[in-house]
């Protein structure tokens, strides 16, 4: 799956809807430069309900589902599109991240085909995944925090780091395709007749 469509969508969807959020994550960490990879987008927003009903239009324009946590307490909502498997949360608030108007501060401007995305710094996003602890978040910190993470020559260019990201998360795709079983991993224009034969 190549991310860079998606992120420039994405892009489009939330200055057109004028939903202001903040990219953070595994994906903002690879678009500052980070060697990580990431199969969905999460994005730090005011949740109010004025921008509850600019995710629902977000949403519609995306033509996917929006989901709502079972524990309301976490302030997740979830854009899910079958499709291409598109998954893009959307948080009320992260550990470690103390204001939203901080974040945006010292957050990046990266511009995506004409569009403007907020990209959260690599040290918010350090503060964020120490504060939250869990093993997985552990593990990408070493990847974080590492000194040869930076090339000293020069940074990855913003497409650069998306196609990184975009191989990577192809990768990831095909491995999880290949983990469901054989019936639904067959290619989509042929037609299984018994065990071996199969038809258009």
């Amino acid at each position: 799956m190549d991310a860079r469509p998606a992120l420039f969508t994405l892009a489009r969807v939330l200055h057109e809807h004028g939903l202001e959020a903040v990219l953070i994550g595994n994906a903002a960490a690879s678009l500052q430069g980070a060697p990580i990879t990431t199969v969905d987008f999460d994005f730090l927003f005011r949740k109010m309900p004025k921008n509850l009903r600019k995710l629902k239009a977000v949403a519609r324009s995306l033509e996917a589902t929006l989901l709502r946590s079972y524990y309301p307490a976490s302030g997740l909502f979830r854009l899910m599109r079958d499709e291409d498997l598109l998954q893009v949360d959307f948080l009320g608030r992260i550990d470690g991240i103390r204001s939203l108007e901080g974040l945006r501060r010292r957050a990046s401007r990266v511009d995506l085909d004409g569009y403007e995305l907020l990209v959260a710094s690599l040290e918010d996003i350090i503060r964020s995944k120490r504060a939250a602890g869990r093993p997985r978040d552990r593990a990408v910190l070493e990847i974080l925090k590492r000194p040869c993470m930076r090339p000293r020559k020069r940074p990855l260019t913003k497409h650069e780091a998306l196609q990184r990201e975009s191989e990577r998360a192809l990768l990831e795709q095909i491995r999880r395709h290949l983990a469901l079983p054989m019936k639904k991993r067959t290619h989509f224009l042929r037609k299984r007749i018994g065990l071996t034969a199969s038809c258009l």
